[in-house]
């Protein structure tokens, strides 16, 4: 009796141990046996806050053979289309940063990078969705923070090292990567490295134009996209005394685009009269090289190490090349230019960042935070482009984009009885200066200030539940792409060019938040509004028998929705989860006269199961609804995901395989795509390849698991451009007409 008495009261004791731990601990799954007892406990692989969700991507079983867009998919408030587009708390307009450091070169290919990078190499994935004025105001959508697995900051470990190999196989990609971390006295490093190259089958677009003259346009292209890619990266961090430390780290991105296709092209009616076929094959590569190096020191002023100083440097470096060559079927019968084409292009952006931040407490429940920032941002573009194999100075184009930023931040959070209350200013003040030193454009300078306030109300209902109230107003900068006027003339049927008229875009945001967590289930679900006046927008217009691109700020929105995230340990071998949200849109612009409107859904539903001899079973459905442009709509996609995978030598040694495919045509996503402008109507079909299967293999090593503490950077990125309709078809492989 004695013996059963105890029992029962470590059993309780556990238990309640587990509802407390449920709060703040991280994601595992784990139980312990007495005497026949079994106690389950599900740790957190999501950690909810009112303003921000972390997702613990080095304790899901998927990440040892996963690629990090394969995780995103999975975390609350991101979304993964067909295409491979992210867009976060709603928005393709969003900040990527490593390691709370600004990246550039992930913010502007987010999709591409997260395809090659393994989910292995990354600790956390943060998704900020109110950043308070300590944050930059760039970015509708918010910020993504990518937590990579490494030691870094102030040292808390036994001297020792980590490390993993990692390989993998299949019939899309090979890839390769390695990472080790270590510590050695008041010394931490760790550095990554990894290699992929895709080659994912041909993707086929069929497109057809109709114009008010009745003149229409019939299109099928057929193209196949190689993209190696390379990573690597290196942190050291030492620990100068007691109470400060400095860090350093840099890193190296590169990756090449090339594309290489066919299309054949039908012209007839209206002013093509008869009209007459032609074809072209095309040759596209996009080459994009990225360095970023910071240094930063911290300081604690105080025992409790709750008041700290620090100050940082970054410095970021993103040379891209571009070359396309059109090379042209002749035909004596058509009334269009059909000379061979080729165009190169060189971009080269450098970026200083010098910032400083002050935290300290105020009493028991409040705390202060300001800080002052600095960056000096200078962009070039220089386009050569070549008509039948000359050099055409009236289509070329060289010019150079200027972009200071000074920014000043306060923050003050206050608890009042259960509630928290967090509110803050930032005041950004920006100068810019475009200089044309060859091609069409005018020298122009400006500069503006923009005063962006944020503020959130949290209140604990329970000790597994709690509510909040936020709101902020982001603002997204028009990025070289957006503004440069050089006029893309490669395609003898279409036209897309930038517009140096461009002005900022500003949005507001509220959301209420509620979160709920017990030891087996993990639920957040968000009602949220958006709004804006002046959004850029892509839009087209018809002149000449010629489609023309550019963007405006021409976009009046509003959305209201939810999204909800839910995670339930159904059994100890057992877990269901789902990611998904649902939007009303409503677009409308007073410039082209146009407006659209209708629901938009998404989700991804799934199970982890631990199958007999410890193998490792996921499978997850992703499914979206029609989604809404100013000009039109995208049709939904289907597809599966599965994953099983086996650990051995006392987890040292895991092997995975991994295969998707779409639902339906045969494997592939089938995507219509349609716009609607005042004197045309376009409509396409995107066919992508996405049956795959590869096989995953991570081998770990070490002599110590303990890990030192994460040093947490405070530099934010400022700048963002949102990627546009056509950046993402040719992401595809594809070439609008």
């Amino acid at each position: 009796m004695r013996t059963l008495i105890t029992i029962i009261a470590i059993a309780c004791s556990l238990q309640l141990q587990a509802q407390n731990d449920s709060i703040a601990a991280d994601s595992v799954t784990w139980e312990k046996q007495l005497d026949g007892v079994t106690v389950v406990h599900q740790k957190k692989l999501v950690k909810m806050e009112t303003d921000k969700m972390t997702y613990k991507v080095s304790l899901d079983e998927d990440a040892k053979t996963a690629t990090v867009l394969d995780m995103l998919r999975k975390v609350p408030m991101v979304t993964v289309d067909g295409q491979d587009n992210i867009s976060v708390n709603g928005s393709s307009a969003f900040q990527v940063y490593v390691d709370g450091k600004p990246n550039p070169m992930m913010t502007a290919n987010a999709s591409v990078i997260f395809k090659s990078m393994p989910a292995t190499a990354v600790k956390d994935i943060e998704v900020v969705t109110n950043p308070g004025a300590r944050y930059d105001a760039e970015g509708a959508g918010g910020v993504l923070n990518i937590i990579m697995n490494r030691q870094n900051g102030m040292a808390a470990s036994l001297d020792g090292y980590n490390g993993s190999l990692r390989a993998v196989a299949g019939t899309n990609a090979l890839g390769a990567g390695a990472f080790l971390s270590g510590q050695k006295g008041k010394l931490s490093y760790s550095a990554n490295a990894n290699y992929n190259h895709m080659h994912p089958k041909t993707t086929e677009v069929v497109s057809t134009r109709t114009a008010n003259d009745g003149s229409t346009m019939a299109s099928t292209t057929s193209s196949k996209t190689k993209i190696p890619f390379t990573m690597g990266s290196i942190s050291i961090g030492y620990e100068i005394d007691s109470v400060s430390n400095i860090n350093a780290s840099a890193s190296l991105t590169s990756f090449e685009m090339s594309n290489k296709g066919n299309s054949t092209v039908g012209m007839y009616g209206g002013l093509y009269g008869q009209g007459f076929n032609y074809g072209y094959d095309m040759d596209m590569k996009n080459r994009k090289t990225a360095f970023t190096g910071s240094l930063d020191y911290q300081r604690f002023l105080n025992k409790d190490r709750t008041s700290q100083f620090a100050i940082t440097y970054v410095l970021s470096l993103s040379p891209t090349k571009n070359e396309t060559t059109n090379i042209f079927d002749s035909n004596p019968l058509a009334t269009i230019d059909l000379t061979n084409q080729r165009s190169d292009s060189r971009e080269n952006t450098t970026e200083h960042i010098l910032q400083a931040d002050y935290t300290t407490p105020i009493s028991e429940k409040s705390k202060f935070n300001t800080g002052l920032k600095l960056t000096a941002r200078k962009a070039t573009t220089d386009a050569d482009h070549y008509l039948g194999g000359v050099y055409s100075e009236d289509a070329s184009m060289e010019y150079s984009h200027t972009n200071n930023i000074a920014a000043a931040y306060a923050e003050y959070e206050q608890g009042i009885g259960k509630f928290t209350a967090k509110g803050g200013l930032r005041y950004e003040h920006t100068w810019q200066e475009v200089k044309y030193e060859m091609g069409n454009g005018a020298n122009f300078s400006t500069d503006y200030g923009n005063l962006v306030p944020s503020a959130s109300l949290s209140y604990p209902l329970s000790m597994t539940s709690n509510i909040g109230l936020t709101y902020n107003m982001r603002i997204t900068r028009p990025g070289i792409s957006f503004l440069n006027p050089y006029v893309d003339t490669t395609t003898p049927t279409a036209r897309t060019y930038g517009n140096p008229d461009l002005s900022t875009e500003k949005s507001n945001n509220i959301g209420l938040v509620f979160n709920f967590y017990t030891p087996k289930l993990m639920l957040s679900a968000k009602l949220n509004q958006n709004f804006y006046d002046d959004g850029i927008e892509q839009y087209s217009f018809y002149q000449d028998g010629i489609l023309n691109t550019t963007y405006g700020n021409i976009m009046k929105k509003s959305e209201t929705g939810g999204t909800v995230f839910a995670n339930w340990l159904l059994h100890k071998d057992t877990r269901l989860f789902i990611n998904g949200g649902l939007t009303y849109a409503h677009i409308t612009s007073d410039q082209l006269d146009a407006k659209n409107h209708g629901w938009q859904a998404n989700v991804m539903a799934g199970v982890q199961q631990t199958l007999p001899l410890n193998l490792k079973l996921s499978a997850y459905l992703i499914a979206s609804s029609k989604t809404y442009t100013l000009q039109g709509w995208n049709s939904g996609f289907n597809m599966l995901i599965a994953n099983i995978s086996k650990s051995f030598l006392d987890d040292r040694l895991s092997v995975g395989i991994t295969a998707n495919t779409g639902l339906g045509h045969g494997g592939k996503i089938t995507i219509d795509s349609y716009s609607k402008g005042a004197d045309f109507t376009n409509l396409s079909n995107i066919s992508v390849p996405m049956q795959n299967i590869s096989l995953n293999v991570t081998f770990n090593f070490g002599n110590t698991k303990r890990q030192a503490k994460q040093h947490v950077s405070r530099v934010q990125s400022d700048f963002i451009e949102q990627q546009s309709k056509g950046e993402m078809l040719n992401d595809m492989g594809t070439t609008p007409q």
